[in-house]
C-alpha cells in the first residue's frame, strides 16, 4: 500500500464535522437499490460453492473495512496491518473471477478495487481538512471509480449485470459505508453497528448477484 491514513494526527471533532459534509453530498446522489439485478438460486454443488466463496470474499471486504474504520476512530496502532489485510482482499476478489474471465480481467478488477479503497482515504483526509474544492474533486474521483467498477462488471456480463443496476449497487455501497464511518467517528456506537448490518446485507446481495450472474453465463461449468 502506498498510503496510510494519518490517524494519530487527525482531530476527531474536525474530521467528523468534515465527513458530515461528505454524507450530505452522498445522500444527494442517485443511489436507488439494484432491484433489477438478475439473480438465481444455485442448484448444483459447484454453483453453491461459488456462491459461498463470493459471500466470504465480499463479507471480508466490508468486515475489514469496518475494522479499519474502528481502528482509525480509536487511533489504534493496528491500523496499518488492518489496511494491508483489506487490500489483500481486493487481490482475492480479482483472483476469484479469473477462472471465468481470465487473468487480465482479474487483475483489472483488483486494480479498480484497490483504487476504491485508496480513494476513500483521500475523501476522508480532504473532508477533515475542510477544503471544499479538494473534497468535491475527491468525491468525483471516488464515484468515478465506482462507475468504472460497475462498467467493468457490466461489460463482462451485460445480461446479468446491466450498467444502470451495477452503478446503483456501487453507489449504495459507498453511501452506506460512509454513514458507517460518520457514526463510528462521531461516537454513535449503536448507530454504527446498525449501519454495518445494512452494509453487510447490501454486500451479500452484491455477492449473490455476481455468483448467480457467473452461473448463468457459464452453465457448463456448473452442471
Amino acid at each position: 500500500m502506498t498510503r496510510t491514513i494519518p490517524a494519530a494526527r487527525l482531530s476527531l471533532a474536525a474530521f467528523v464535522a468534515g465527513l458530515s459534509a461528505v454524507v450530505a453530498l452522498l445522500l444527494s446522489a442517485q443511489h436507488s437499490h439494484a432491484a433489477t439485478m438478475a439473480s438465481a438460486t444455485p442448484v448444483s454443488p459447484r454453483a453453491v460453492a461459488l456462491t459461498q466463496a463470493m459471500d466470504k470474499l465480499w463479507e471480508e471486504h466490508v468486515a475489514w473495512t469496518r475494522m479499519a474504520i474502528v481502528s482509525f476512530a480509536a487511533g489504534s496502532p493496528n491500523l496499518k496491518a488492518t489496511e494491508t489485510r483489506l487490500l489483500r482482499n481486493q487481490v482475492d476478489i480479482g483472483n476469484a473471477i479469473k477462472p471465468y474471465y481470465g487473468a487480465a480481467a482479474g487483475a483489472r478488477l483488483t486494480a479498480l478495487l484497490k483504487t476504491h479503497i485508496l480513494q476513500a482515504v483521500t475523501v476522508l483526509v480532504d473532508a477533515k481538512a475542510g477544503d471544499k474544492a479538494k473534497l468535491a474533486a475527491a468525491l468525483k474521483a471516488w464515484y468515478g471509480n465506482a462507475h468504472q467498477i460497475a462498467a467493468f462488471l457490466s461489460s463482462a456480463n451485460p445480461q446479468s449485470w446491466p450498467l444502470k443496476a451495477t452503478t446503483s449497487m456501487m453507489n449504495t455501497h459507498l453511501k452506506l459505508t460512509t454513514q458507517e464511518a460518520v457514526d463510528e467517528l462521531g461516537g454513535k456506537w449503536a448507530a454504527s453497528v446498525a449501519d454495518y448490518d445494512r452494509v453487510e446485507n447490501e454486500i451479500l446481495m452484491m455477492a449473490n448477484t455476481l455468483a448467480s450472474g457467473i452461473v448463468h453465463q457459464f452453465p457448463a461449468k456448473f452442471s
